[in-house]
C-alpha cells in the first residue's frame, strides 16, 4: 500500500531511553506484531478473551496497561508509531504480568488496511489524539470521515468508539464528523470509570481544559 500523504502525527525522533531499549529487545519478540500484509487471526491471539478491543495511539501506554490490569477478560492490540512508548508499555506489561495485551508498530491506517480483518473488533479506544489547533493542520486531524469509515469497517455491529479530548474545539469538530455519517450512533457521554487519569489529562486539567468523552455505537 502506498503512503499517505498527509499523517495524523508527526514523528518526534527516534531517541529512547537504555531501559525502553532494553525492554524492547527482550519483550518484543513476545507481545509484539509485526508489521505485514497479513490478516490477523485474533481469535487465535486472545483465546481466552471474550472481546478484543484495539487502542490507538497509546503515548507511554500507562493508561491502556491499567485498563488492561482491570480487564483481564478482553484483549487489547495496542499502536503506536512512536518507539520509545512502546518500550514503556513493553515493561508495564512485564510488570503487570498481563496476558491480554499486545502492541503494533505502525499507522492505525496502514494497520487497519493490512492487518484487521473486516467486523472483528468489540471496541476501538482513541484518547487525546493531537487536535492540530492551527486551522492549516485540520486536515492532520485523525478523526476525518475516512477514519471513521475505516474503524467502522473493522468494528463488529453493535460494537463502539471511544474517543476523548481535552481540547474543546477538537470535541466540537469530532462531533461535528459524526453527525456527516450513519455508520455509527452516540454522542458525548460522562468520563467512563474503567478510563484511568493519565499524567496529560490530568495536565489538561490543571489548565482548565475541559475533558470530553464520545462514545459512538456501529449501526
Amino acid at each position: 500500500m502506498e503512503s499517505r500523504a498527509v499523517r495524523s502525527y508527526k514523528l518526534r525522533g527516534r531517541r529512547i531511553t537504555e531501559g525502553q531499549q532494553e525492554a524492547w529487545d527482550r519483550l518484543w519478540p513476545i507481545f509484539g506484531i509485526e508489521s505485514s500484509d497479513q490478516k490477523i487471526n485474533l481469535s487465535e491471539l486472545f483465546p481466552d478473551s471474550k472481546r478484543i478491543i484495539m487502542e490507538i495511539g497509546f503515548g507511554m501506554g500507562e493508561a491502556t496497561a491499567q485498563i488492561a490490569a482491570a480487564d483481564p477478560t478482553t484483549g487489547y492490540v495496542a499502536v503506536e508509531v512512536h518507539r520509545p512508548g512502546i518500550g514503556k508499555l513493553l515493561s508495564r506489561i512485564e510488570e503487570l504480568k498481563l496476558k491480554n495485551m499486545r502492541t503494533i508498530e505502525g499507522d492505525a491506517f496502514e494497520v487497519f488496511e493490512q492487518m484487521i480483518i473486516d467486523s472483528s473488533l468489540d471496541g476501538v479506544h482513541l484518547f487525546f489524539p493531537d487536535p492540530w489547533p492551527k486551522a492549516r493542520h485540520f486536515k492532520r486531524r485523525i478523526v476525518n470521515q475516512e477514519f471513521i469509515t475505516a474503524v467502522a469497517s473493522k468494528l463488529k455491529p453493535g460494537a463502539f468508539f471511544h474517543i476523548a479530548t481535552d481540547w474543546q474545539p477538537y470535541a466540537q469538530w469530532i462531533a461535528e464528523e459524526f453527525t456527516k455519517q450513519t455508520l455509527f450512533t452516540g454522542g458525548e457521554v460522562d468520563r467512563p470509570d474503567w478510563r484511568p487519569l493519565t499524567r496529560f489529562e490530568d495536565q489538561g486539567i490543571n489548565k482548565e481544559h475541559p475533558v470530553a468523552d464520545f462514545r459512538f455505537i456501529k449501526s
